[in-house]
């Protein structure tokens, strides 16, 4: 296939895999709030070579939240992400500066018994979702996400608290992590990446996943605000759960 074999460096049926994985996690993003960008970038770390692998997973899940964004417009919280800019600026800028990571292990158990105690211990009071706190929020979870790859389970858990109705938790988490996914670009860039290499396979993997996302918000309506909420909570556990013996199995080793 010649024109898969332009796409990037990597073979014509890795390709076509990314590209329906691509559609297949988006749609998970759409119907259930969170989870296709790990399981995404999961598969990648397999088949890609790590220099490419946050560039690239940045870019796809950036045209995917995108589209999700812009179909979900109306539902967004504009005053929550008017405070979530700065600190998304911020924290890309320290990324751009410090492109290293703590211990082998120690982001993913922090990342995860935060998700957790978000899904299963009391909310947190009110002022901990103040203007400040929310900068704050976008300037560590931009940090991470330029470092470890996928920021979603933590941005997810804080948008949890601040949104009560499916579709505003999906817009909105789905606006937070566009501006996140869109600092990569600029990072990256600046540490050397080469993005032209990848563009055509980023681009078939962006359109694969605004046709994920359209399919996802159809299932979306279907579901109750309880039934999405017990979906939603059992995902972010999955994957804090599946955070917690990565970071433990990087540590023994």
């Amino acid at each position: 296939m010649p024109f898969l074999d332009a796409l990037s460096p990597l073979s014509s049926t890795l390709e076509l895999v990314l590209i329906a994985l691509s559609a297949l996690t988006s749609a998970i993003s759409a119907s259930v709030g969170i989870g296709g960008g790990t399981l995404l970038i999961i598969v990648m770390a397999q088949v890609m070579p790590a220099v490419a692998l946050i560039p690239v997973h940045g870019m796809v899940q950036f045209g995917s939240n995108l589209g999700r964004a812009t179909l979900t417009w109306r539902h967004i919280d504009h005053r929550l992400i008017a405070a979530f800019l700065p600190g998304v600026v911020l924290g890309a800028l320290v990324a751009a500066w410090l492109l290293i990571r703590l211990p082998s292990g120690v982001l993913e158990l922090c990342i995860a018994l935060f998700v957790l105690y978000s899904c299963w211990g009391p909310s947190l009071p009110k002022r901990h979702l103040s203007n400040g706190a929310t900068l704050l929020a976008g300037a560590v979870t931009t940090l991470l996400s330029s470092l470890i790859g996928a920021s979603g389970p933590l941005v997810a858990a804080f948008v949890k608290h601040s949104q009560t109705t499916p579709f505003a938790r999906v817009a909105t988490f789905a606006a937070c992590m566009s501006l996140q996914h869109l600092t990569k670009a600029f990072v990256f860039g600046f540490a050397g990446f080469v993005f032209r290499d990848w563009l055509g396979l980023m681009v078939a993997m962006i359109a694969a996943g605004l046709l994920g996302t359209w399919l996802g918000l159809r299932l979306l309506k279907g579901l109750s605000a309880e039934r999405f909420d017990s979906l939603f909570k059992w995902m972010l556990t999955l994957l804090a759960l599946r955070l917690l013996w990565m970071g433990a199995v990087q540590l023994i080793h």
